[in-house]
């Protein structure tokens, strides 16, 4: 009987290893990229740089100086504003003020960019 009874916790010890890593695998995939349409802004202007605006090269320059002016990236979509996690991607400056699709993952109000793609100018 003792046998039997320690070949059976052994088994489910087993399937619960083999549970247990499974969940961790899983939650090690990241989730896939999703991708949105809009424009690169700032914190201070949002979605109009006003006066300062109005043209690809105004709203560059503006955005570019309201970020070093102590703003941040945004990333405006229609009426809404989403944060960037990470300040310091160099596609953020480069496309600053431009119509882009950008790729990443998305957590509440913020976006985690992977990848930004310029867009033909209308």
């Amino acid at each position: 009987m003792t046998l039997r009874i320690a070949r059976v916790l052994s088994v489910f010890v087993a399937l619960s290893v083999v549970a247990v890593s499974a969940l961790g695998a899983q939650e090690k995939t990241p989730p896939a990229d999703q991708k949105w349409t809009g424009n690169i802004s700032d914190s201070m202007c949002g979605k109009s740089h006003g006066a300062n605006g109005g043209t690809m090269a105004k709203d560059h320059d503006c955005t570019l100086k309201c970020v070093k002016g102590g703003g941040a990236y945004v990333f405006v979509v229609g009426d809404k504003i989403y944060k960037l996690a990470d300040q310091k991607m160099p596609d953020l400056e480069r496309h600053a003020g431009h119509r882009v699709e950008i790729a990443g993952a998305i957590k509440g109000d913020t976006i985690t960019v992977t990848k930004v793609t310029m867009l033909p100018v209308k």
